[in-house]
C-alpha cells in the first residue's frame, strides 16, 4: 500500500497519475478538503481510499501504517502559500504534522518521502546546494519557506535524514494546478488573459541585475517532478535531502513566450507593479544544483522548458478536459 498526503493537490495528484500509469492503484489519498475544486484532480485517477488529514492522523495513532502494510508514505501535503503570514498555522500544518508522520513512519518501518521546498534557499546568497551540512546557513525569505526549513533542520538534528528523503521542489508547473489560486504558475495565470486580450502580464523587476520579466527561476515540469519523486520510492537505500529541478534557470519572459506559440498568438507582454507584501521577499533567481541527484543515479534529462509549456497548453489547458488521466 502507498499513502500520498496532499494527494488531491497539484504534485500529489500528478504522482498518483504516474503511479497509475505504472500499474499501481493500491493508494490511500490523504488531503484537507475545503471549498476549492482540487477534488477534480482525483476524478480520473484510481486509488483504494481517500481520507481527511485529521482522520488519517487518528488512524496513524491507532496503528494504520502497520495494519495496512504501508510501504511508502509520500508526504506532499502542506500549505504552500508564500504569502501566508500566520506562522502558528504554518507550524501546525507544515512542521508539527510532518514531524508526527515522520516519527510514525520511522517506528513502523515505512519509507518516508516528504516535500521540502526551494523557498528554503531564500535569496540564494548561500547557494542552491542540497548539501545537508549547509542547511543551517539558509535564510528563507517568507514564513512558508521557514516552516519547511524548520523541519529540514529538525530531521537532520534528530538523525532522520539517514532514513528518510526530503525533496526540495523548485518552481513546479503543469496540469492539475488549477485550484491553486495565486500560487498557480505564470503559464496557468496567463493563459486566459492571452486568450481573451492577447497579452500576458509579468512583475516589474526591482533589482538592477534583472530587466522587467528577466528574473530567472528553475521552472520544472510536474511530469519530471513525479519521475524524480518515484525514483526515491523505488530506491530505498537513498536517503537525505535532494533538489528537484532542472539545473537551468530561465527568465519569466522566456517561460511565457511558448504560451503564445502554442496558442498561435503574437507575443505581447506588459509589466506591472509587484504587491508590497512580496517586495523584499521575492526570489529573483533560483537554479537547482542537480549534482547530488545525478550522483544518486537519476540521469533522465528534464523536459525542455519550451516543449513542457507547449505540452501543458496544447494538451491540457487548451482542451475540454484539462486534467491528468
Amino acid at each position: 500500500m502507498i499513502v500520498v498526503t496532499g494527494g488531491a493537490g497539484f504534485i500529489g495528484s500528478a504522482l498518483i497519475w504516474k503511479l497509475n500509469q505504472m500499474g499501481r492503484s493500491d493508494i490511500i489519498v490523504v488531503d484537507h478538503f475545503t471549498d476549492n475544486e482540487k477534488y477534480k484532480n482525483l476524478i480520473p485517477l484510481k486509488f483504494s481510499d481517500v481520507m481527511d488529514r485529521a482522520e488519517f492522523a487518528e488512524e496513524v495513532d491507532n496503528g494504520f501504517l502497520k495494519e495496512y502494510k504501508v510501504e511508502t508514505l509520500y508526504h506532499l501535503g502542506a500549505c504552500s502559500s508564500t504569502t501566508q503570514l500566520d506562522m502558528g498555522f504554518l507550524l501546525r500544518n507544515n512542521y508539527e504534522y510532518t514531524k508526527f508522520l515522520c516519527n510514525s513512519a520511522s517506528l513502523s518501518g515505512v519509507r518516508f518521502i516528504y516535500a521540502s521546498s526551494a523557498a528554503t534557499y531564500g535569496n540564494g546568497s548561500n547557494g542552491y546546494s542540497d548539501d545537508e551540512s549547509k542547511i543551517e546557513q539558509l535564510r528563507p525569505l517568507n514564513a512558508y519557506g521557514y516552516s519547511k526549513q524548520l523541519f529540514d533542520v529538525w530531521a537532520k538534528n534528530n538523525g532522520y535524514l539517514k532514513e528518510i528523503v526530503g525533496l526540495k521542489f523548485f518552481n513546479v508547473f503543469g496540469p492539475n494546478e488549477y485550484h491553486k489560486g495565486d500560487m498557480r504558475s505564470i503559464v496557468n495565470k496567463s493563459f486566459d488573459l492571452i486568450k481573451e486580450k492577447g497579452f500576458a502580464k509579468l512583475f516589474k523587476s526591482y533589482s538592477s541585475s534583472y530587466p522587467d520579466g528577466g528574473q530567472r527561476r528553475d521552472f520544472v515540469y510536474v511530469k519530471d517532478v513525479v519521475d524524480m519523486t518515484i525514483y526515491f520510492g523505488e530506491n530505498p537505500s537513498l536517503c537525505g535531502i535532494y533538489n528537484v529541478g532542472t539545473g537551468k534557470a530561465n527568465s519569466f519572459n522566456d517561460f511565457i513566450k511558448p504560451v503564445f506559440k502554442a496558442m498561435n498568438i503574437p507575443e505581447k507582454i506588459e509589466y506591472f507593479e509587484m504587491p508590497e507584501v512580496l517586495r523584499g521577499k521575492y526570489q529573483d533567481f533560483t537554479q537547482a544544483d542537480m549534482s547530488k541527484i545525478k550522483k544518486a543515479g537519476y540521469n533522465k534529462p528534464p523536459t525542455d522548458i519550451s516543449d513542457a509549456v507547449i505540452d501543458y497548453v496544447s494538451n491540457y489547458m487548451n482542451t475540454p478536459d484539462q486534467y491528468l488521466k
